[in-house]
C-alpha cells in the first residue's frame, strides 16, 4: 500500500522531537450498504475510504493525526507537525521493519465486490417476501444488507511492518406488526467475518419468518411484570449485557484510569464459580476477528474470567505502559480517523453443563428474556438497564404467556456472582459497539443462563 522505505522515512520524521514509539496505520476501505422497504430499494451506497493515520508516544502521553493524502513529502510533513507537539531532544532511536506473516488467516471464498448489485437485491427481495407473507399484519418490512473489504498496513518503531485484509457482511430484516393501532418489531439476521459464501450457509427466508413472527408475537403480548424475579438470558444476543455491563469494565480504555469496577481485581473472584469468559479475536471468520489488531499485534484468546476469578484484562500500548502491563491483541479503531484503544472483539460467555429444560423447570415464577434490546451502561459502576424486545413469563417451571415493556435493571457484577446455572447451548451473535475509538464490528455470544434475581421493570405489579 505504501513503500517500506517511505513509512520508514516517516516513522522516523515522527521521532524528530523526542517521540520513543510512532506508529504508521493505513487503510483503504471498499463499502457497500443497499437498503430496501416495502419491497423497494431506497438506499444504495457504495463508496471508498483511504488515509493514513500517524501516532507518536512520549511515555504515557501520545499525539495521533492523519491525512488522505498518501504522498511522501505531505506524510512526512504532517508527521512532523504531530511531533512538534512532543518537543524534546530526539532520542536518536534505530529501527527497522520486518514484514509480520499473519498466524491465523480468515479465508474468504467469494469476495462481495464480484457480486453483483442485482443478486444482492434479489438476496434481499426473498427475504422481505418471506417476511411479508408470514401475516396481512406485517405492515412494514426493511432489509438491510451490507459488506466491505478493508485492507490495512500497520507499521511502528518496534519493527512491525504487517498488512491485514478484513471482510465483513451483514443481512438485517425488521419487521413490524400492526392491530387495532398498537405496532411491535421484530428483527432477525446474520453477519460474519466471511464473504458472499455466508449466504450459501444461512436461510434468508428464516430470517424473514423469525422477524415477522416476533412482531407477531409481542403484538399479542401483555404487560410484563415488575419486581425482582429470577431470570433467563437466552443465548446469541443474551451476551450483551455481559457485553456492554462487564466487558467494557474489562477494557485497559477503563481499567487504566481507574474507570472501572474491576480495576485492581485481578485475581479475586468476581462472579459465581460457574462462569467462564473470553474475549477470542482468533475465531475463525468470526465477526470481531482479525489476523492482527489495529496496532499490528496478532490477535488471541484472552481468558477474562475462569471459574469466577477475574483473570486478565484487554490492553493496548499505550495503556500497557500505563498499567506496566503486556499487551493483549485487543487494540481496535473504527478507521485511520481514530486512534486506537482496547477493544472487545468476540467476547463470549462459554457453556455450562445444565440442560435448558432445567433451567426453565427450576422456576417457579419469572422472565425468559429471549431476545434483548438497546439500554444504558454506566462503565465505571456497571449498572446497566436493557430493555427486553421479546421476553415471557415462567410459571410453575413452563414458559407461558409472552410480555411486552419489560427492562432490565442492575449491576454487572450482582448478575455475574447471581448466576446459577449455565446451558450447554452456546450460540454467538454479533453488534456494532461505539466507544472512544469509533463504531466497530464486535462479537459476542453465550449460553442461556439463570440469574437468581434481577430487577425487572414492566407495566405491572406483579
Amino acid at each position: 500500500m505504501i513503500e517500506k522505505k517511505v513509512v520508514h522515512d516517516v516513522l522516523t520524521a515522527a521521532l524528530s522531537t523526542g517521540g520513543d514509539f510512532a506508529e504508521l496505520f493505513v487503510e483503504d476501505r471498499l463499502n457497500n450498504a443497499i437498503e430496501m422497504t416495502l419491497g423497494k430499494v431506497e438506499k444504495a451506497i457504495s463508496g471508498r475510504d483511504f488515509g493514513v493515520g500517524i501516532r507518536i508516544f512520549k511515555e504515557h502521553n501520545s499525539v495521533y493525526t492523519y491525512t488522505c493524502n498518501a504522498d511522501r513529502d505531505n506524510l512526512i510533513r504532517v508527521a512532523q507537525k504531530a511531533a512538534q507537539a512532543i518537543n524534546e531532544v530526539p532520542a536518536g532511536l534505530n529501527f527497522e521493519l520486518h514484514i509480520r506473516e499473519p498466524e491465523i488467516i480468515h479465508p474468504i471464498l467469494k469476495s462481495p465486490a464480484l457480486i453483483s448489485k442485482t443478486e444482492k437485491v434479489e438476496l434481499m427481495r426473498r427475504g422481505f417476501n418471506s417476511a411479508q407473507a408470514v401475516s396481512d399484519k406485517i405492515k412494514q418490512v426493511v432489509v438491510n444488507y451490507m459488506d466491505y473489504e478493508q485492507n490495512v498496513l500497520i507499521a511502528n518503531t518496534e519493527g512491525t511492518f504487517a498488512s491485514d485484509k478484513r471482510t465483513r457482511t451483514r443481512y438485517t430484516i425488521s419487521s413490524v406488526a400492526e392491530f387495532e393501532n398498537v405496532m411491535q418489531t421484530g428483527r432477525a439476521g446474520k453477519g460474519s467475518g466471511k464473504g458472499y459464501e455466508l449466504y450459501d450457509e444461512v436461510d434468508v427466508e428464516s430470517f424473514g419468518r423469525n422477524a415477522s413472527e416476533m412482531a407477531l408475537t409481542m403484538l399479542e403480548a401483555k404487560p410484563a411484570p415488575s419486581g425482582k424475579f429470577p431470570v433467563i438470558l437466552d443465548n446469541r444476543f443474551g451476551g450483551v449485557i455481559f457485553h456492554e455491563a462487564c466487558g467494557h469494565g474489562l477494557e485497559a480504555t477503563s481499567v487504566a484510569k481507574g474507570n472501572s469496577v474491576f480495576a485492581g481485581k485481578l485475581g479475586e473472584k468476581i462472579a459465581s464459580d460457574i462462569v467462564n469468559a473470553v474475549d477470542d479475536g482468533t475465531v475463525l471468520n468470526e465477526w470481531g476477528s482479525a489476523s492482527f489488531d489495529d496496532e499490528g499485534t496478532p490477535t488471541r484468546r484472552n481468558v477474562l474470567i475462569e471459574n469466577g476469578v477475574l483473570k486478565g484484562y484487554m490492553i493496548d500500548k499505550l495503556n500497557a505502559r500505563r498499567m506496566n502491563m503486556p499487551i493483549t491483541g485487543s487494540s481496535r479503531r473504527q478507521s485511520y480517523k481514530f486512534a486506537p484503544t482496547s477493544r472487545m472483539t468476540n467476547t463470549y460467555i462459554l457453556n455450562g453443563n445444565s440442560r435448558f429444560e432445567d433451567m426453565v423447570e427450576s422456576i417457579d415464577y419469572g422472565i425468559y428474556a429471549k431476545n434483548l434490546g438497546g439500554g444504558s451502561v454506566n462503565t465505571t459502576t456497571g449498572e446497566f438497564n436493557f430493555a427486553v424486545t421479546e421476553g415471557y413469563l415462567i410459571e410453575n417451571g413452563r414458559i407461558t404467556t409472552p410480555v411486552k415493556g419489560a427492562s432490565l435493571i442492575g449491576t454487572g457484577l450482582e448478575v455475574l456472582n447471581k448466576i446459577e446455572m449455565i446451558s450447554d447451548n452456546f450460540e454467538p451473535d454479533e453488534g456494532m459497539c461505539g466507544s472512544v475509538s469509533g463504531s466497530i464490528p464486535a462479537g459476542l455470544g453465550q449460553p442461556a443462563l439463570k440469574v437468581s434475581e434481577i430487577t425487572v421493570g414492566g407495566r405491572k405489579e406483579a
